[in-house]
């Protein structure tokens, strides 16, 4: 094989792992891929924990205002929006991955949402007089943005006096320092992986 065939092979061979999907499992776009970039640090959120979040979700999810701190694949977002959350708003940091979030929203003819491509804990430093009802915590693993991330949520005014709060980090991070007033409703852990559900009592 010449050099130049060889370098043709080689780039066809990259695609398919550079092009990723993500697939929504219930609501008005149940089974609908929306594609996503390969980004290092980007993990989407599994349909078997997704499908656990929003039975948890079940009973609030419609209409509720939701916040996506690192929305990376926009796996939680889109799930959101899919089962008729009222308003969506999805950071993220990374340029070609906001783009690709765009992209999604208009394939999907969403006007009930927004992404906003800034650094997730920049943005949360300044105070806002929006609330959010449902808030996702999933950042990249082994970058300590959980604990900053809740921080400044807390502080800065983000959630609804009743806010549900999703938090997905890595199993061995238990030294967490969340506020007084986040009970916890319901834990899960699968291999590396912790998912937590709090509220805001």
């Amino acid at each position: 094989m010449g050099r130049n065939q060889q370098t043709k092979y080689q780039e066809k061979s990259r695609k398919p792992i550079k092009d990723g999907f993500i697939r929504i499992i219930s609501g008005k776009w149940r089974g609908k891929k929306l594609p996503v970039k390969d980004k290092e640090g980007l993990r989407p959120t599994t349909d078997r924990t997704k499908e656990t979040l929003f039975n948890w979700l079940m009973h609030d999810i419609r209409d509720a205002q939701c916040l996506d701190c690192f929305s990376g694949s926009g796996s939680l977002a889109f799930e959101a929006l899919s089962r008729y959350a009222g308003y969506t708003t999805l950071l993220e940091r990374d340029k070609q991955v906001a783009l690709q979030l765009r992209n999604n929203l208009q394939t999907l003819k969403v006007d009930n949402a927004v992404v906003i491509e800034t650094d997730s804990i920049s943005f949360l430093q300044q105070t806002t007089e929006q609330q959010f009802d449902i808030v996702f915590i999933d950042p990249p693993f082994n970058k300590g943005l959980v604990q900053p991330c809740c921080e400044a949520l807390e502080v800065n005014n983000y959630l609804a006096p009743q806010a549900l709060i999703y938090i997905e980090m890595e199993v061995q991070l238990s030294d967490l320092e969340l506020p007084d007033s986040w009970k916890l409703l319901k834990e899960k852990s699968t291999g590396q992986v912790s998912y937590r559900l709090y509220v805001r009592d």
